[in-house]
């Protein structure tokens, strides 16, 4: 067996082993798998390994970096780039919002309305040159720390109504719903807690905006509290990919 053949059975095995955890999970909470979308963490991997996953039935992509991002992305065929949504999910700056709106599907990571601004252009401007051809989804990161040093990043709970509405008065953004990651150094218990919080802010948002279902939680070691919290979308990388090769 040569190395990619080797490389395609390796992740086949991680991916068929996660999805029995979220069918599970799922069977725990009293809730159907098709209610879950996995989004498969790329980051740091090369596009060779992109194309395993949509061969697996992997749908969904998600990368932090836009200088790696927006090159990997260019490298995929144009099939495999059909067959993929690219979800940008790490911190982003204004400055760069522009250059994401080129090849980013969502941008999970909203968290301030200037940002908003930056991006809202970005796709207008994409739009225009033929570069894009849809609006951008996006959901709002929330920052679900309570102590110090915990937060992970976001907009912090009370912002969220005035960020929402900065989305939703933007002309060529979506929005659909949150994110967040659990705070540092919490037990089981307090990451089910932190999730619940989540899920609370989601169904508030979801009052003054109904299409805003998401709720984008739970990675490779806490996907299962997540899915007992609620979240519709998981963000997993190393459970499928194997610890992350040395940043390049």
């Amino acid at each position: 067996m040569d190395a990619t053949s080797e490389r395609h059975t390796e992740i086949a095995e991680r991916l068929r082993v996660v999805r029995e955890r979220i069918e599970h999970a799922c069977t725990g909470a009293g809730r159907e798998t098709g209610e879950i979308g996995l989004v498969v963490v790329t980051k740091f991997f090369p596009a060779s390994d992109i194309e395993h996953l949509v061969d697996l039935g992997v749908t969904d992509i998600g990368e932090n970096k836009d200088q790696e991002a927006g090159a990997k992305v260019a490298e995929l065929g144009a099939d495999v780039r059909a067959a993929v949504t690219v979800h940008f999910i790490g911190q982003l700056q204004t400055n760069k919002a522009n250059r994401v709106t080129r090849y980013a599907d969502v941008v999970q990571s909203v968290d301030r309305a200037r940002l908003v601004t930056a991006l809202d252009r970005g796709v207008g401007t994409a739009l225009g040159s033929g570069a894009r051809h849809t609006p951008l989804e996006v959901t709002l990161q929330v920052d679900l720390g309570e102590g110090e040093d915990q937060g992970r990043g976001g907009a912090l709970p009370d912002d969220l109504p005035a960020l929402a509405e900065e989305v939703a008065g933007a002309e060529h953004l979506r929005l659909r719903g949150l994110m967040a990651v659990a705070p540092f150094g919490l037990d089981e218990a307090g990451t089910r807690a932190a999730f619940d919080r989540l899920a609370a802010l989601g169904e508030r948002l979801r009052a003054d905006h109904p299409g805003a279902s998401w709720l984008s939680a739970g990675m490779s070691g806490d996907l299962e509290l997540a899915i007992a919290a609620g979240t519709t979308h998981l963000r997993v990388g190393s459970a499928i990919l194997g610890s992350r090769p040395q940043q390049r």
